[in-house]
């Protein structure tokens, strides 16, 4: 990989985690912490609303999977993409 196809798979790499982090934190923590709760005796239905994408003033609900599958082969991809040798090159 050229060093300018490096630079900008790390580039796509640095900017996309964030974004992918943040809806892959907020369903595995509600999911987690709804288990605990329900352990308990407590039925907190509002996390699975949280945890399916219904964010009350936006429904993500039809498409969340989606995107969550989408956004985490993104960062996939690119983080393989560092991982990867330099090919070889002939002089």
């Amino acid at each position: 990989m050229t060093a300018n196809r490096k630079r900008t798979a790390r580039r796509i790499h640095r900017w996309m985690v964030p974004i992918a982090a943040a809806p892959l934190l907020l369903t595995s923590a509600t999911g987690s912490l709804y288990s605990v709760l329900l352990e308990h005796g407590i039925d907190a239905f509002w996390l699975i609303k949280l945890h399916t994408g219904n964010l009350g003033w936006i429904n993500l609900q039809p498409i969340y999977p989606i995107l969550l599958g989408i956004l985490t082969l993104i960062v996939t991809t690119s983080g393989l993409a560092l991982l990867l040798p330099k090919p070889y090159q002939r002089e």
